[in-house]
């Protein structure tokens, strides 16, 4: 649609990543194919009226949430209609679930292969997002340095993380195998491997280890966190490895530790 050529255009300017891009222009372009009117005659109302159908179809008020910012952003950011101001459900607050160190071994040891126990551990060991995972380049490691680097992350901005010890004998290892020209540190058929490809090899390894939980790549950077701060890290440091643009994000983590919560002293045991 012609319409939302305005909308891409803009969102690209601002540098938003390609994963925004494709939904904000796909929650436009389905509220235009339901309201089916001129961008002209758009009101709030009618933007109210559609919020509450999605709600009425089972909407999550983490999708709801998504899709409002998407309309906002194009009907007053970029056409400055100044219409999309009112209230939807807000998104619950969760505290997520994480694994236990003793299941992380497991998980890495019920790898599939070579490879796929080297992305376990370096998902583990980095906290990265998914997404910055499948980025990352040959050239973002400075093992002898012991850091890589998140190019263009969230917010497009540069980030250093640190990497264990025992990741850089197995990067060491692991990029031998490589072709002496690969770009990317995990390969695939198009360039790099894809997110959903790589969701497969944690689900398939944690199906192997016969972890009840859910576990996603996302789980490992929520236990990569967790875990340091069970080991005292400042939560000042697990903010900037973690690339949160607010404290407050990291927090959440401080309510997610049991081992923290179980260390505390009863006071009537210290009568």
């Amino acid at each position: 649609m012609k319409e939302l050529i305005k909308l891409t255009a803009e969102l690209k300017l601002r540098g938003f990543s390609e994963r925004t891009i494709e939904a904000y222009t796909l929650h436009n372009r389905k509220f235009l194919e339901y309201i089916k009117k001129s961008l002209e005659k758009i009101t709030e109302q009618e933007i109210k009226d559609y919020m509450a159908h999605l709600i009425s179809i089972n909407n999550t008020p983490r999708s709801l949430a998504l899709k409002k910012a998407s309309l906002k952003f194009f009907y007053d950011e970029v056409l400055k209609k100044d219409i999309v101001n009112f209230k939807t459900p807000k998104i619950p607050k969760t505290i997520p679930s994480v694994l236990t160190k003793e299941e992380i071994k497991s998980l890495i040891n019920s790898a599939g292969s070579y490879k796929t126990k080297v992305i376990i551990q370096f998902l583990y060991s980095s906290g990265l997002r998914l997404s910055e995972l499948t980025s990352l380049k040959v050239n973002d490691l400075e093992l002898d340095e012991k850091i890589g680097w998140v190019r263009g992350g969230k917010g497009a901005k540069d980030r250093m993380f640190v990497l264990s010890n025992f990741i850089i004998d197995e990067l060491k290892t692991y990029i031998k195998t490589l072709d002496k020209d690969e770009t990317y540190l995990f390969p695939g058929k198009n360039n790099t491997l894809s997110s959903r490809n790589i969701q497969k090899i944690v689900e398939n390894a944690a199906k192997k280890a016969r972890i009840k939980k859910k576990v996603t790549p996302h789980k490992l950077r929520h236990s990569f966190a967790t875990h340091l701060l069970e080991d005292g890290v400042d939560i000042r440091y697990i903010q900037s490895l973690l690339g949160h643009a607010s404290i407050a994000t990291t927090e959440i983590y401080t309510h997610v530790s049991k081992e923290k919560i179980k260390s505390i002293k009863n006071p009537l045991d210290t009568l």
